[in-house]
C-alpha cells in the first residue's frame, strides 16, 4: 500500500459524526505511527508520509467535503503515481451493523458520495475499501441527517471496537497483504 484515505468532513460541527468513521481511523492510525497530519493545500488535504522500516505510504484525509473527497484523493495520487490497487479508502458504512469492519475491493458505491466522487475521479471503481459499519436510520429520506449526527449512546462503542480491531489488521494492510487481512478481519473469534 502506498497511500490510506480515511473518508469525513472536515470542520468541529461534524467531528465524532458518523460520516467521519474513515478520518476517525486515520486518526488513530497516525497517532499509533507517530506521524501527524499536516494540511497540505495542493492535495486539498491533511497529510503525512511515512517512512518506516518496510512501511513508505501516505495517510490522507481530504479536507473538500465528502462529495468533492475525489479531487484531494487523485491530486495525491497523480503526483506520486499511486495506482488504485496501491491504495484503501476507509469509510463509513450504512449498509453494515455499527461493531462491523469488512474489507473489499472494488464493487458498488452503496450510494456513498465520497466514494463515488473518487471513483469518477480516478476512473475506475477498482480499489480497495475498509468499511466501518455505521446502521442504517431504516428511512431513505434520514440518510443525511444520521451520517451527519453522533452515534446513539449504545452505538458508539460498537463503532469505536470495529475501528480498533480493524486496526489491528493493519501490518497486514501496510505489507500489501489485503487479502490475508479480509481473512483476519472478516473471521469471527
Amino acid at each position: 500500500m502506498k497511500l490510506i484515505v480515511g473518508l469525513g468532513n472536515p470542520g468541529r460541527e461534524y467531528a465524532g459524526t458518523r460520516h467521519n468513521a474513515g478520518f476517525e481511523w486515520v486518526d488513530r492510525l497516525s497517532q499509533m505511527l507517530h506521524a501527524p497530519l499536516k494540511p497540505e493545500a495542493r492535495f486539498h488535504g491533511l497529510c503525512t508520509q511515512i517512512h518506516q522500516e518496510d512501511i513508505d505510504l501516505w495517510l490522507l484525509e481530504p479536507q473538500t467535503y465528502m462529495n468533492r473527497s475525489g479531487q484531494s484523493v487523485a491530486a495525491l495520487c497523480q503526483f506520486y503515481k499511486i495506482q488504485t490497487d496501491e491504495m484503501i479508502v476507509i469509510h463509513d458504512e450504512l449498509d453494515l451493523s455499527p461493531g462491523i469492519a469488512k474489507l473489499k475491493k472494488g464493487g458498488g458505491m452503496g450510494g456513498h458520495n465520497g466514494l463515488k466522487d473518487i471513483a469518477v475521479k480516478l476512473g475506475t471503481q477498482d480499489f480497495w475499501r475498509l468499511r466501518i459499519g455505521i446502521g442504517h436510520p431504516g428511512d431513505r429520506d434520514a440518510v443525511v441527517s444520521y451520517v451527519l449526527s453522533q452515534p446513539r449512546k449504545e452505538e458508539a462503542p460498537l463503532i469505536n471496537e470495529a475501528i480498533a480491531r480493524s486496526l489491528e489488521v493493519w501490518p497486514l494492510i501496510a505489507q500489501g497483504d489485503c487479502e490475508a487481512a479480509m481473512m483476519k478481519l472478516h473471521t469471527k473469534v
